[in-house]
């Protein structure tokens, strides 16, 4: 198949414009998720909504579409980009907080280490989820689970408004109030369905300090801490938001040490109470006990570094799955396929976010995707270092999501989906034909490609 020629948009941005064959392409087309090799017809770097704007206008001459990227650790499920421009928004970075209205405005290209050094000073803590360095614009606008969230439910619903330049390279502020559709559609609904999202609007959250920190294990004793943890969350309150993990901590010199060359279990969370409510809470699963506790009086700001995830461009690939209830079946099960004598070649054989609490009540005006349907979010990953490797990790990760199949709910979370999959699984059904109708009323020429693409009605 011939490349469209993308040669029209050259000078079009001050940040950059890569075509194949240009020296700096190949870095341009990389993202934060390494394994993923993207092919775009070009890759373009614009540093204000105008640049954007014109390569919005440009494009479909050339008979390409636009692909919108930040840091691209979803990057995946993006597929063939031949005749896509890749519109990066490293460049267009910034942070405005609004102390008074508790609520800040973010550039595209923001990362939430950024978002949450800006917002500190002032006690306010933003709902940021557990990577340091994801963008926050694709985090928000799909949903986002924050360690907050079993408080104040999905990040997407603190959304106030979306600045996007949309097919016809307008740019518009998208609130409830402005285009109540559009705005819905965005909230859950993901921005690169709809246009290249240039700043996004989000409420803060009066949190100075939190009860928080890690309980570790040696992995031995999986089956024993994840049937209590299992029972502990079935009866937690909305305060606390927890993840369980399995993890092989190679010996290298940047892993802590607690952590570093063992194979443990890992507790880690948030509770927004005070110390003694907060330890009360907690004693179940410290009676076990764990070999480390770091749970104690923190500053918020220090969550976004919480859970030890890599702040570098990772060769990582993964797979997940919403589940419902975890009966003493599924916690043998689990153990069985990701637990100390599962002989699999995974850094991470399991995760599971908890859910619950305002994470599955939706508020009176949520978008589209404002509940996620389950108890717990299934992660599990490894390396992808070379085909080879990428082979038998996603073999690895497919067969413990599969032995998980009798208790998913059938839908899934798209920020955690790294594979190409159905995109109506990410969504209520009720909801499905409504939202591809607003998609086919912004973008009747179907001019965006998003990395889970819904699809315009015909």
């Amino acid at each position: 198949m011939t490349r469209p020629d993308a040669a029209s948009l050259r000078g079009l941005c001050s940040g950059g414009v890569f075509l194949p064959g240009d020296e700096g392409y190949d870095r341009a087309r990389t993202t934060w998720a390494l394994a993923t090799d993207l092919q775009p017809a070009a890759v373009v770097f614009p540093t204000d909504a105008d640049e954007v704007a014109s390569v919005v206008g440009a494009a479909p001459s050339s008979g390409l579409r636009i692909a919108p990227l930040g840091t691209g650790h979803n990057a995946q499920a993006l597929g063939d980009l031949s005749g896509s421009v890749l519109v990066r928004t490293n460049e267009l970075a910034g942070v405005a907080i609004d102390p008074q209205a508790r609520r800040a405005r973010v550039l595209a290209g923001t990362v939430w280490r950024d978002v949450v050094a800006a917002a500190a000073p002032y006690g306010l803590a933003a709902p940021h989820g557990s990577s340091p360095d994801t963008g926050v614009v694709g985090y928000l606008l799909g949903g986002g689970l924050s360690w907050y969230g079993r408080e104040i439910g999905l990040a997407a619903n603190s959304v106030t408004a979306v600045e996007l330049v949309t097919a016809d390279g307008s740019l518009v502020r998208v609130t409830a109030q402005s285009d109540p559709e559009l705005f819905w559609a965005l909230r859950g609904g993901g921005g690169g369905n709809f246009g290249v999202v240039t700043a996004v609007e989000f409420d803060l959250y009066p949190v100075e300090t939190v009860y928080a920190g890690m309980l570790v294990w040696d992995l031995r004793q999986a089956h024993q801490v994840l049937s209590r943890w299992v029972d502990w969350t079935a009866d937690a309150p909305e305060t606390v938001t927890t993840s369980y993990r399995h993890l092989h901590y190679p010996p290298l010199p940047m892993v802590p040490a607690a952590v570093r060359g063992r194979d443990v279990v890992i507790i880690d969370g948030v509770v927004l109470a005070d110390d003694a409510e907060a330890e009360r809470i907690l004693a179940p699963l410290r009676e076990l006990p764990p070999q480390t506790d770091t749970f104690a009086r923190v500053p918020a700001d220090s969550l976004v570094r919480l859970h030890l995830d890599p702040e570098e461009p990772t060769p990582a690939l993964g797979r997940g799955a919403l589940l419902g209830l975890l009966p003493p079946a599924a916690v043998d099960r689990l153990v069985e396929v990701a637990g100390p004598d599962a002989g699999t070649s995974l850094l991470a054989p399991l995760e599971l976010r908890q859910l619950g609490g305002a994470l599955g009540r939706a508020p009176e005006h949520g978008g589209v995707l404002s509940t996620l349907d389950g108890q717990y979010q299934l992660l599990t990953g490894g390396l992808s270092s070379s085909p080879q490797q990428g082979e038998r990790t996603i073999a690895d990760c497919e067969r413990i999501v599969e032995a998980m199949l009798p208790y998913a709910t059938g839908r899934q979370y798209l920020n955690f989906t790294e594979d190409q999959v159905d995109p109506a699984t990410g969504f209520d059904p009720a909801l499905w034909h409504t939202l591809r109708l607003v998609r086919t009323e912004v973008d009747a020429g179907n001019l965006f490609q998003a990395n889970h693409e819904i699809p315009a009605l015909p």
